[in-house]
C-alpha cells in the first residue's frame, strides 16, 4: 500500500515520469523556458520566450501537499485503491506506448511521410527542416531551451556545409542532389546560399512532400530548387551528374544501406563533394548488444518505420568499399544534436496550438513524444550515435 501511494505521489510530482528530463554532464537542467517553434521565414525565427522555472518547485510541493491532505481526509484504504488504479493506468499506458505502431514494410516510409505532411503538425513545430538541430557547448551550458528550436536547424545545415566544404564561392554554379529532401527546407536553403546559378534537386518517396516543397519554393521565390518523387536506391540520374550529393537523415529509412551509398556515389561527379548525416547505432563488434539494447533498438526501428540502423564505422566501410571515394571524414555529433529530442517535446508542451484542434491526432502525438524521449535516452547512453560523413570522389583514373 505504501509503495502504491509513493508511486502515485512520485508520478504526480514528476519524479517517475517517462518524460522527466534527466541530467547529462550537467547539461540538461529543467527550466521552463522556450523560444517558440513557429518561424515565418528562414533565419528569422521568433525569439519570444516564457519562463516559469521559479514556479516549478512550489507547484510540485503544493501538489504533493494537496495529495497528502486528501490521503488524511479519505483514509488509507480508499487512497490505496486510488493509487493502485493510477499505477495500473500508468502501466497500461506504458504497455501501449512500448508496442511499436509503424513497423517498416514496403511503402511505409512514403505513407507515413505523406500523413505527417498532410496533418501539418510536424511542419508546425519543426518548420521546413525535418532533421535535428545544432547546439554549441556554450548554448548547452546556458540551457538548450533558451535557443530557438527552428534556428538550431538552420545552424545544423550551416555546420554540415562546413563539414562538406560546401560554400557559394566554390559551389556557386553547382548541381546539388538532396537525397531524402522532406518538404525541401534544406534544398531551398542551399539554393539560396549557393546563389541563383546553383541548381538543387530534392528527391523523396512522398508525393505530399514533393507537393509541399514545390509550393514553398514558389512562395519563397526559389526557382533553382525543384523536387521529384524518386527511390534513392534506384535513381534515374545518369552517372556523374551532380557536383554535390547531400543526404541528411534519410539513410535511416533505407532497407539496403549498400545500395543507398552506391547510388549516391554513382551519380556524384569525379571531384564532387559528398556529405551525409545519419542516425546510427553503436558498433556491436567489440561489445555485443544485450537484451535491453535489442529491445530498445527494436522499438526505435519499428515506431518510426526504420528497417534497421548501422554504425558509423559500418557506413564508412560501405563507402570505402565502393573504391570511388577519397578518405572519408567521420564524426559523432551526439553532443551537438542530443538537445533536439527533448526540445521537440517542450515546443509542443508550451505551444499546443499545432495539435490541440486535431483530437484525432492526439494518440499519434503522444506516441511521437514518447519516441522522442526514447530516442534521447538511447543517444544519451551511447546505444545510438549521430553519424556525420564527408568525402570527395576520386578523379577518373585516380
Amino acid at each position: 500500500m505504501r509503495i502504491a501511494i509513493a508511486a502515485l505521489l512520485g508520478a504526480l510530482a514528476g519524479t517517475s515520469s517517462a518524460f522527466a528530463p534527466a541530467q547529462r554532464n550537467g547539461a540538461f537542467v529543467v527550466r521552463n523556458e522556450i523560444a517558440t517553434a513557429a518561424a515565418t521565414s528562414p533565419r528569422s525565427p521568433s525569439t519570444s520566450s516564457t519562463s516559469a522555472a521559479s514556479a516549478t518547485a512550489p507547484l510540485r510541493m503544493g501538489l504533493v501537499s494537496a495529495v497528502t491532505k486528501s490521503v488524511q481526509r479519505i483514509g488509507l484504504p480508499a487512497t490505496a485503491a486510488i493509487a493502485a488504479t493510477a499505477v495500473a493506468g500508468t502501466a497500461g499506458v506504458k504497455f501501449v506506448l512500448d508496442r511499436p505502431s509503424r513497423k517498416y514494410e514496403d511503402g511505409s516510409v512514403a505513407r507515413e511521410y505523406d500523413a505527417w505532411t498532410q496533418d501539418g503538425i510536424l511542419e508546425y513545430y519543426w518548420g521546413e527542416h525535418i532533421h535535428l538541430g545544432y547546439y554549441t557547448k556554450e548554448e548547452m551550458e546556458r540551457g538548450y531551451k533558451k535557443k530557438d528550436f527552428i534556428e538550431a536547424k538552420y545552424d545544423f545545415v550551416d555546420e554540415m556545409m562546413k563539414l562538406g566544404g560546401i560554400g557559394p564561392e566554390e559551389d556557386g554554379g553547382a548541381k546539388v542532389l538532396d537525397v531524402g529532401c522532406g518538404v525541401g527546407g534544406t534544398s531551398r536553403y542551399l539554393a539560396k546560399k549557393l546563389g541563383p546559378d546553383a541548381d538543387v534537386t530534392g528527391i523523396t518517396l512522398s508525393p505530399n512532400q514533393v507537393k509541399r516543397a514545390t509550393e514553398l519554393a514558389v512562395e519563397q521565390g526559389v526557382p533553382n530548387a525543384k523536387f521529384t518523387v524518386m527511390n534513392a536506391l534506384e535513381m534515374d540520374f545518369p552517372d556523374d551528374t551532380f557536383d554535390v550529393v547531400w543526404a541528411c537523415e534519410s539513410g535511416e529509412h533505407m532497407p539496403d544501406k549498400v545500395a543507398y551509398i552506391n547510388e549516391m556515389m554513382r551519380v556524384l561527379k569525379p571531384g564532387g563533394k559528398f556529405v551525409m548525416a545519419c542516425w546510427c547505432q553503436r558498433d556491436d563488434r567489440d561489445r555485443p548488444f544485450d537484451k535491453k539494447d535489442e529491445r530498445d533498438l527494436k522499438f526505435l526501428y519499428e515506431e518510426w518505420t526504420h528497417p534497421y540502423f548501422v554504425s558509423i564505422d559500418k557506413f564508412k566501410d560501405i563507402i570505402d568499399d565502393t573504391n570511388l571515394m577519397n578518405p572519408v571524414t567521420t564524426a559523432d555529433w551526439v553532443d551537438e544534436t542530443i538537445a533536439s529530442w527533448r526540445h521537440s517535446i517542450w515546443v509542443g508542451v508550451y505551444d499546443p496550438r499545432g495539435f490541440i484542434f486535431k483530437p484525432n491526432k492526439y494518440l499519434k502525438c503522444v506516441r511521437d513524444a514518447y519516441c522522442l524521449e526514447r530516442m534521447h535516452r538511447a543517444f544519451r547512453r551511447g546505444l545510438m550515435q549521430y553519424g556525420m560523413f564527408a568525402a570527395t570522389k576520386k578523379e577518373k583514373g585516380g
